[in-house]
C-alpha cells in the first residue's frame, strides 16, 4: 500500500482536487490537522475509515501511526493544509518513511496564498508593475531562516510579498517594510481563506497592524504586501493582444 500526502487546500471541503477526493474516498486511515480543516473535508472519507487528528502528535507520533497502518496493509492519507510543497514538513516525514521502507506519493492542493488572492479578487502579477511573487515566512518559534533570505532582501526586489506563519508579528514586519515600500503600501490579510468564517482585512503598512490586533487574528492567516493589491495602472499583457498590436509592441521594444 502507498501513503498519499494530500493537499487539503485552504480548508474548504469543496476546494479539494478530484484526485484528493478520490484518495480520501479510498483511504483506510486518514491523518489530518483538525485546526485547519472544515469538518466537511473529512466527509470525503468512506464510512469506517479511521480518522486521526494530528494536532497533538509530534512528528515521531505521526510517523508511527503511518508505519503501523502500512504494516497492516492499509491505504493511508496524510492530509496537509494548503499544498504539500509549502511548509508541510513533507521532507521530514518522507525521509523517515524512506528509512522505514514505506512507499509514498504526493497529491497537490490549492495553496493558501492562491485562495487568499481569490478572496481579494486580485492578480498578484500586474503588467509593468510587478511580475514576481515571493512566498516566505519569518522566524519566530521555528527553525532559523537562511541568512540570504531576510525580509529586507526580498522586499528590495519589489515583488509582491506573501508572508506565511507571520501574523503574530504583523506590527514588527510592517515597520521593517516601510523603508522599501513606503507607509502607504497596500497590505491585505486573509484568515481562513475560502471558509465560512474567513476574515479579510485591507489597509496599508501604516495601519494594518492595528486592524489585525483589533480582529484578534493569531493563526491561519496570510499576509500579502504590494501595489498589485490595488490593481494599479492600465498596462495590459501581450498574451491576449491582437496580432498587429502584439507585433507593434515587439517593434517598439526591439527597434
Amino acid at each position: 500500500m502507498t501513503v498519499h500526502f494530500v493537499g487539503a487546500g485552504p480548508g474548504a471541503a469543496d476546494l479539494l482536487t478530484l484526485r484528493a477526493a478520490s484518495a480520501l474516498a479510498a483511504a483506510d486511515v486518514c491523518l489530518y490537522a483538525g485546526t485547519y480543516l472544515d469538518d466537511g473535508v473529512l466527509d470525503h472519507c468512506r464510512s469506517g475509515a479511521r480518522l486521526v487528528d494530528t494536532q497533538h502528535l509530534d512528528l515521531d507520533g505521526i510517523i508511527a501511526e503511518i508505519v503501523a497502518a502500512h504494516a497492516e496493509g492499509l491505504e493511508v492519507v496524510r492530509l496537509c493544509s494548503g499544498d504539500p510543497s509549502l511548509y508541510s514538513a513533507l521532507a521530514e516525514q518522507t525521509r523517515r518513511l524512506d528509512a522505514a521502507g514505506v512507499p509514498w506519493d504526493v497529491v497537490p492542493g490549492v495553496p493558501a496564498y492562491a485562495a487568499a488572492a481569490a478572496e481579494l479578487g486580485v492578480e498578484l502579477t500586474v503588467p509593468e508593475v510587478v511580475q514576481s511573487v515571493v512566498l516566505t515566512r519569518v522566524q519566530a518559534r521555528s527553525t532559523a531562516m537562511p541568512s540570504s533570505e531576510s525580509l529586507e532582501s526580498f522586499a528590495a526586489t519589489g515583488a509582491t510579498l506573501v508572508l506565511h506563519l507571520a501574523i503574530t508579528r504583523i506590527r514588527e514586519l510592517a515597520e521593517r517594510l516601510v523603508p522599501t515600500h513606503g507607509a502607504d503600501c497596500p497590505v491585505a490579510v486573509v484568515a481562513d481563506a475560502s471558509r465560512p468564517h474567513r476574515v479579510e482585512l485591507r489597509g496599508t503598512l501604516a495601519d494594518i497592524a492595528d486592524a489585525v490586533e483589533a480582529a484578534g487574528l493569531r493563526q491561519a492567516a496570510v499576509i500579502l504586501v504590494g501595489r498589485a493589491l490595488i490593481r494599479p495602472g492600465e498596462a495590459e499583457s501581450w498574451l491576449y493582444a491582437s496580432d498587429p498590436e502584439r507585433a507593434s509592441k515587439r517593434r517598439r521594444v526591439t527597434g
